[in-house]
């Protein structure tokens, strides 16, 4: 019943998100809440067993949720910014030495090891190719590699996420 219920409301916040702003009064219209109701049940009935595939419901925590929050408009909004600018540079100076690299992720749960990889993949200049399903590794394929850095068996994730450290985060939200 708790997958239902969790896939039927995510679905309907997402709708009444992507709606926002067309009601005459509200927000919303009556009608798109209507219609959000029943998207929701809908997609709850079909989803139900993709959305939670386990029993472990921490993420529906209301302190990670607002952790999660943090991160996004914090941390990881920094690292984009920074990622951007760098990337700007780069096209502008033509300063780009491709490569992959391998990294140690530490992460122990999936859905934090998840969380790198998009974070790793939303991030301009770096795009996440490959894990290692058994030691949680994240092969990356990066803008530009330094001087002697391709002669690194693997990168540890704090060496690379120096300023806003993006895993201890992550940690904190999923695990």
């Amino acid at each position: 019943m708790i997958p239902f219920i969790v896939s039927a409301f995510v679905a309907f916040l997402f709708y009444l998100v992507l709606v926002i702003g067309s009601g005459s009064v509200l927000f919303w219209s009556w009608e798109e809440i209507i219609a959000g109701v029943i998207i929701g049940l809908a997609t709850g009935v079909i989803c139900r067993k993709v959305f939670c595939k386990n029993e472990n419901y921490r993420m529906l925590n209301p302190v990670r949720l607002v952790s999660f929050l943090f991160y996004i408009c914090g941390p990881f909004l920094v690292e984009l910014t920074k990622a951007n600018l760098d990337v700007a540079y780069r096209i502008i100076t033509g300063r780009i030495r491709p490569g992959i690299i391998r990294l140690r992720s530490g992460m122990k749960s999936d859905l934090a090891l998840t969380m790198l990889a998009h974070s790793i993949t939303l991030t301009p200049g770096t795009l996440s190719v490959n894990v290692d399903e058994k030691s949680h590794d994240l092969f990356i394929h990066v803008i530009h590699l330094d001087e002697g850095d391709e002669k690194k068996e693997a990168f540890e994730a704090e060496e690379i996420f120096t300023f806003m450290n993006l895993p201890a985060w992550i940690r904190r939200i999923a695990e």
